[in-house]
């Protein structure tokens, strides 16, 4: 039987080469020839017990460009310099081996392996390489003249609010990432920089209104990569989605975090019974969710299933569903019939049973970001199939970067949102009976425009919209919308008043919350419904890898 081995094939000309083998070291570093701009890694072979194998690219300082799993079930992995903004010279491939029989398992010194230059003889690039060299000269021709240019209407589609933008310039462009999004984070030790107490990475995270440092620490190991202490909780990200599958379960995917890097850690679960985090190992039946942000992931009960859908990374944009089965923890990606667009910075409602997809940026022409969908689309997972609705009304313009919140399983109220160059504070609400959009004219006290706020439905009749960016900076601001009156009330509360944007809120019954030193308070009384809010970024280069609470009841007697 052939003997299990990893391989890299580096360049479209390269030979496969040997990285790991059964007698060999578990863990191999890689230096990426220069010129190399594709890295293809694939196993051979029988798995037997081993589990998977981490890999890496890594810049320069270290820090992962992008990362990757090889599983059982998914055994080739690739990657092009012009999916990565960051990918520049002195790359490295770093490729640990995870379970079976490890010969040499020392984790603190990794194989130091050099790539076989190859020459081919026959001089002239095959026909794919000159294409792929051409897209890239005109991609960066198009990409420079967007350099020179002054442009008023705005700056990037799929840039965070955290990453150090100029708040005199409170529009976005509306083109895709240049090369200019690289001085959103000037500096490594800027881009690490995390509010909060210096805990460490070994200790429990919660503290209200205080942001841990378990972020900052994840940044100094990425430098040391013989430093291999496992995160007790998430990294800080923004763009990611907290999922709740039960009353005391909530599942954390995906998200980005310092230097506009998708995050190593990009699934985690959380238990409310002690707040604490785990890692969340899943089983890869077929292709996994790449690492993106923008997405979303919705829970259905009934199945038990996640479903997330869209998201960005970089110049790439998803229209795949990946479907989570919370029994089983295995992974599959659903082959839809219909058509729905990439989209990303949209909203994702569950009514019974069908996903119902609103907004969102969509790359026109791909992959530059160059507007937003004003589109309802619906996916049956029975039928496995997207299709449009007749919807009647007066519907929400294009937008991104909105909040949807469907209440008493009729109603689906639409806040917010972003189309280069506008924000907005409208709310629209979709009337699910009778599928008609209307304007909603509220009293009170009215958010200001905003986007990337969060969201969480609070009773039958209220709901949360916190937080968010206005183009300029983040907010820290709370409002409480109460269906029956269409009406706003401000809140005011501490735990409430950093500011995010890019974060997550969601309610769950726990029956432990946080005291004032940070510490567990396990007798805070019987079960009740508590506001959980996680992550998100400033607009000042800070990523927040806290958890927060506050009880629904405190929240509504604010109001």
């Amino acid at each position: 039987m052939e003997d299990f081995g990893i391989y890299a094939v580096f360049g479209v000309n390269g030979p496969p080469q040997r990285l790991l083998s059964p007698e060999g070291s578990c863990r191999v570093c890689v230096a990426v020839p220069p010129n190399v701009r594709q890295v293809v890694l694939f196993s051979s072979g029988p798995w037997g017990q081993r589990v998977c194998v981490n890999a890496e690219l890594n810049d320069a300082d270290r820090f992962p460009i992008t990362i990757g799993k090889l599983t059982p079930y998914n055994k080739c992995l690739s990657w092009e310099q012009w999916e990565e903004e960051t990918w520049k010279d002195s790359v490295t491939l770093d490729v640990t081996l995870e379970g079976g029989n490890l010969v040499k398992a020392d984790w603190s010194k990794p194989e130091i392996m050099s790539v076989k230059e190859y020459t081919p003889k026959d001089i002239v690039a095959p026909f794919a390489a000159r294409e792929i060299r051409g897209k890239k000269r005109e991609r960066e021709s198009e990409e420079d003249c967007d350099e020179n240019k002054t442009t008023t209407t705005g700056e990037l589609e799929n840039i965070c609010p955290n990453g150090g933008v100029e708040k005199t310039t409170p529009l976005r462009k509306a083109r895709g990432q240049s090369k200019r999004a690289q001085k959103l984070f000037s500096s490594g030790a800027d881009a690490t920089k995390i509010k909060g107490t210096a805990n460490g990475a070994g200790e429990a995270q919660g503290i209200v209104g205080r942001t841990q440092s378990a972020s900052r620490t994840k940044s100094r190991q990425a430098k040391t990569p013989t430093q291999t202490s496992p995160l007790v909780s998430p990294s800080g990200r923004w763009g990611q989605t907290l999922c709740p599958i039960d009353a005391q379960t909530a599942i954390l995917i995906g998200g980005q975090g310092a230097r506009m890097q998708f995050c190593k850690d990009p699934m985690w679960k959380l238990c409310t019974e002690d707040m604490s985090w785990v890692a969340a190992e899943t089983l890869a039946e077929g292709p996994t969710p790449e690492a993106r942000i923008g997405h979303t992931a919705v829970y259905d009960p009934d199945s038990r299933r996640i479903f997330v859908f869209g998201g960005s990374k970089n110049k790439k944009w998803f229209n795949d569903v990946h479907i989570l089965d919370t029994r089983s923890w295995k992974w599959t990606m659903v082959e839809a019939q219909g058509k729905v667009p990439p989209l990303a910075y949209h909203s994702c409602s569950m009514f019974r049973g069908e996903l119902f997809v609103l907004g969102g940026v969509f790359p026109c022409p791909n992959p530059e970001p160059d507007g937003c969908s004003d589109s309802l689309y619906i996916f049956d997972p029975n039928l496995s199939i997207w299709y449009q609705p007749i919807v009647t009304g007066n519907k929400p313009s294009p937008r991104s970067g909105h909040s949807a919140c469907v209440m008493q399983q009729m109603k689906i109220y639409v806040f917010g949102g972003w189309d280069t160059p506008v924000c907005y504070n409208d709310m629209y609400m979709l009337d699910l009976g009778l599928m008609e959009f209307s304007a909603v004219k509220t009293s009170g006290k009215a958010p200001s425009p905003r986007s990337w706020h969060g969201s969480a439905v609070l009773s039958d009749t209220k709901f949360l919209i916190h937080g968010g960016y206005n183009g300029n900076n983040a907010l820290t601001d709370a409002f409480v919308f109460d269906i029956d009156t269409n009406s706003w009330t401000e809140a005011t509360l501490p735990q409430l008043s950093l500011p995010r944007a890019g974060h997550s809120i969601v309610t769950m019954e726990t029956d432990a919350l946080f005291k004032e030193d940070g510490d567990v308070d396990m007798d805070a009384g019987s079960i009740g419904r508590n506001l959980l809010v996680f992550g998100g970024g400033d607009n000042e280069r800070n990523f927040y890898c806290d958890l927060t609470t506050v009880a629904v009841e405190d929240l509504l007697a604010a109001v």
